[in-house]
């Protein structure tokens, strides 16, 4: 029997979702694009994991297969143990209230034309959380977790400002207790200061309700706030997932180090010796051979144009996918430029909100 104190809460396997592509006038499948090859994690209760990359390398779509909002290729995504991916539709119905999503836009998500108390009423109604006679009270209850007031039930989204919008996306996710959140790039949208009052919502109700996070961001700096541990993707693969201490300072896999060395330097005529990525991100559509970072990692060589490296596990618990992990130059001299300015600047803000929301508490 397994113990679901030490089980991870989420095993995602082998996923992948490739995405046919039509052409020509009968319409024939002509190729795919990989949007996700082969993703493998997991995440434990009450834990946070980031998933970091460029844009398009295949976060959202993960995070959208791991709650089957689309279905995968091929893959195993499993809830304690129960295989979600092999769930008929009224099986997952009833496991989807464990599951739950943040999405990016505040505005899109939210349906216009109902008020914020239908909003949230609609998933306690549909899973049968609540009766009629109660959900009003617990739609009141929702608002005030998230800092919002009670009156504002009465209200519709375009009454709301970027922030506000997105707290009601967190309520409404918080609605049928679920144990697995998917934020998707939850604060990309919102004013730095909003950002940090999100930020510290979200992980107040981690504390509160020991709830896992799947966070999807491009931020490092709101990743190193939120994140217990990270996950670097590149062209729909993992290629570095290790603890956020890790992955601050001691990355080891090329594309990891580029990352957290593209920070800008805020001073005018400061000398800048980062390390550069040259040329594009290839096509999901036309992945290149062996490594698909070969293209644009200053460190490869020949073996990784024909050999896909496979994900090897290190003394400090990092799992990286690279040949050259051993041999490549210490990371200190490939982030010297990288300065911390801009990331202290951001943590400052994110502390300073959460000393004022105590304070108000």
């Amino acid at each position: 029997m397994t113990d679901r104190t030490t089980a991870p809460l989420l095993e995602v396997q082998d996923l992948a979702k490739h995405f046919p592509v039509h052409s020509g006038l009968l319409a024939r499948q002509t190729g795919a694009v990989k949007a996700v090859d082969g993703v493998s994690f997991t995440l434990g209760r009450g834990e946070t994991l980031a998933l970091v990359g460029e844009s398009g390398c295949g976060k959202s779509t993960t995070g959208r297969l791991v709650l089957r909002l689309i279905e995968p290729t091929t893959g195993r995504v499993a809830i304690d143990g129960t295989d979600v991916t092999a769930l008929s539709k009224q099986e997952l119905r009833s496991l989807r209230r464990r599951m739950q999503i943040v999405f990016q836009d505040p505005f899109a998500s939210l349906n216009p034309r109902m008020s914020i108390g239908d909003i949230l009423a609609e998933p306690l109604l549909l899973h049968g959380i609540c009766t009629k006679a109660a959900v009003g009270a617990r739609v009141r209850e929702l608002l005030a977790i998230v800092g919002l007031a009670a009156a504002y039930a009465e209200r519709y989204p375009h009454e709301f400002s970027g922030g506000q919008r997105q707290r009601i996306g967190v309520a409404r996710a918080l609605a049928t207790q679920p144990d697995l959140i998917v934020c998707d790039e939850p604060v990309s949208a919102l004013d730095v200061s909003i950002q940090a009052q999100v930020v510290n919502l979200l992980q107040d109700l981690q504390a509160r309700f020991r709830m896992s996070y799947l966070f999807i961001a491009h931020d490092l700096a709101v990743v190193r706030h939120i994140a217990d541990r990270v996950a670097v993707m590149y062209l729909g693969r993992i290629v570095e997932i290790a603890d956020k201490a890790v992955i601050y300072t001691a990355p080891k896999h090329p594309y990891t180090r580029a990352l957290l060395a593209a920070a800008p330097v805020p001073r005018p005529g400061a000398k800048s010796d980062r390390m550069v990525l040259a040329g594009d991100v290839p096509s999901p559509m036309k992945p290149p051979p062996g490594c698909t970072f070969h293209t644009r990692c200053p460190f490869a060589t020949d073996i990784c144009k024909v050999e896909s490296p496979v994900q090897r596990t290190f003394a400090d618990g990092a799992r990286v996918a690279c040949h050259h992990v051993e041999t490549l130059p210490a990371f200190e001299a490939l982030a010297a430029s990288a300065d911390p300015v801009p990331v202290a600047r951001r943590m400052a803000v994110l502390a300073e909100a959460g000393k004022a929301r105590k304070a108000a508490a």
